[in-house]
């Protein structure tokens, strides 16, 4: 895509408490536009709401932002040319825009009470006719609305959708689509509390910042012809739109908060990576059209096209997130593993323990393959930062006997013989003891693992041995021998 001018794209939230996945994908969708196309990325605080405006929700917003990498560059905290990037900001601005169309007669004042409207919406519905204002107030003579603003009556500005036209506009991703404007009604884009609707707010802010691209979620698919009516009313070049298509769940219906986590931060707080998260959102409606699936972000940046992201649904697969981040967390060296298990381990009940880093290294490398998050760990296996407080019952049946007692006694001296041993040593004793026994190893093994881990499975018995330690080992044995009876 050729651009003759500097791109400019827009991320522009609610604070409205969390940030909803779909939201982190329109971000992402924007900045790897902007930067794709060298250029500039900016976030915008939409909080004229303020019915639904929450405290400390933009510190929260930007925070989740910069932890997914999604840098912008224009916006608050950061300035630019364009600001205040806050709409409870720019007030006069919108006002100003609105008498604007007061005057050329392409908007009006509404006085209708909210329960007028209520009975007509209702009367309406009742008909079977779409909901629409049925502009009242559009008759009123001057002399009318002077009384009317003299008694200080309360009113909202309207804007005056033209009758029997057809809007027509390209969206990159749906490509033509048009629209009656005789179904369209006249929005309101002044409350009565003096804030601005989003319609109004959103096309000003959008040709005042020099948006050059419109990306956003499909939801605002029928608010355009309306955007589009505005730009032309100012006189103002319509920027280009992208609709990125609906997120759904497993069913395929709407994703909400009644189907489970939306929010980024729950992600976040569940131990999911960024790459993976960032990964597995790029691809809720975007293909790269290979058979390629880890993407670090340069790359996404590289791929990602408009021209390339569905019209269709996206399914959010929670299963894929999982083998993303799975694959992440693989991916990662032993160091920043390492550090990351720190960080779980001082927020978990072990934070007063000291771990030494070659133990820690050593739970990593046999973990590794059997974790899906950083805090598997420990969650997977607490057996290494403390001993088992309970057996595995099923385990007990099936491996725990009469004669288990008396077998591990003689694995525990001949343990007690090893010095400074390694996993071989181990192995190998076990071996002698099961000899002597005339038994197969397995049935130590089992036995052994059960008493020392409190399960039945998980990493290398020998590898759980030599990280424990020969006295460690020893003592755990001994606790279940004096612990564990057979069922």
């Amino acid at each position: 895509m050729k651009e003759t001018k500097t791109v400019r794209v827009r991320f522009a939230p609610s604070p409205t408490g969390y940030l909803h996945v779909g939201g982190l994908r329109t971000a992402l969708y924007n900045y790897l536009f902007a930067r794709k196309h060298n250029g500039v990325f900016i976030l915008r605080i939409e909080d004229t709401d303020r019915t639904r405006y929450i405290q400390d929700a933009v510190e929260n917003l930007i925070a989740t932002l910069k932890w997914a990498g999604l840098d912008y560059d224009e916006g608050p905290i950061k300035g630019g040319n364009y600001g205040p990037y806050v709409q409870s900001e720019r007030l006069d601005i919108y006002r100003h825009h609105a008498e604007q169309l007061l005057q050329a007669g392409k908007a009006y004042r509404c006085f209708c009470t909210s329960e007028r409207l209520d009975k007509m919406r209702k009367l309406l519905e009742k008909m079977k006719v779409s909901p629409k204002y049925d502009r009242t107030c559009l008759k009123l003579f001057q002399s009318e609305i002077s009384e009317k603003l003299a008694a200080g009556e309360p009113y909202v500005i309207r804007m005056k959708i033209p009758d029997g036209q057809i809007i027509k506009f390209r969206d990159i991703i749906r490509e033509d689509v048009e629209i009656s404007s005789d179904i369209l009604d006249d929005q309101v884009l002044i409350k009565s509390d003096g804030y601005p609707t989003y319609h109004l707010a959103n096309v000003v802010d959008d040709y005042l910042m020099g948006i050059t691209h419109i990306i956003r979620g499909e939801e605002w698919l029928p608010s355009t012809p309306k955007h589009i009516i505005l730009y032309k009313y100012y006189n103002w070049e319509i920027p280009k739109f992208a609709h990125a298509p609906l997120l759904l769940n497993i069913e395929r219906a709407k994703l909400s908060k009644r189907h489970g986590d939306v929010a980024v931060e729950d992600y976040i707080s569940k131990g999911y990576l960024k790459e993976a998260l960032i990964n597995f959102i790029a691809f809720l409606g975007w293909n790269p059209g290979t058979e390629q699936e880890i993407f670090s972000m340069q790359e996404l940046v590289e791929q990602f096209s408009l021209e390339s992201v569905n019209k269709a649904g996206a399914v959010f697969n929670i299963d894929k997130l999982k083998w993303l981040n799975f694959e992440y967390l693989r991916k990662k060296s032993d160091t920043e593993v390492l550090q990351m298990l720190k960080e779980e381990l001082s927020q978990s009940k072990y934070n007063q323990i000291h771990y030494d880093e070659k133990f820690l290294l050593g739970v990593i490398e046999a973990m590794r393959p059997r974790v899906t998050f950083v805090k598997d760990f420990i969650e997977n296996s607490p057996y290494f930062f403390e001993p088992p407080a309970q057996y595995d019952v099923e385990v007990i049946k099936k491996r725990w006997k009469e004669d288990t007692p008396q077998q591990l006694e003689m694995l525990v001296e001949e343990f007690s013989k090893l010095e400074n041993p390694g996993k071989e040593d181990f192995e190998a004793a076990l071996h002698r003891t099961a000899e002597t026994l005339n038994i197969g190893n397995g049935k130590l093994i089992h036995a052994v693992r059960l008493a020392i881990s409190g399960v039945g499975g998980g990493p290398g018995l020998y590898d759980i041995l030599y990280l424990l330690g020969k006295e460690e080992s020893i003592k755990r044995i001994r606790t279940a021998i004096d612990k564990i009876k057979p069922l």
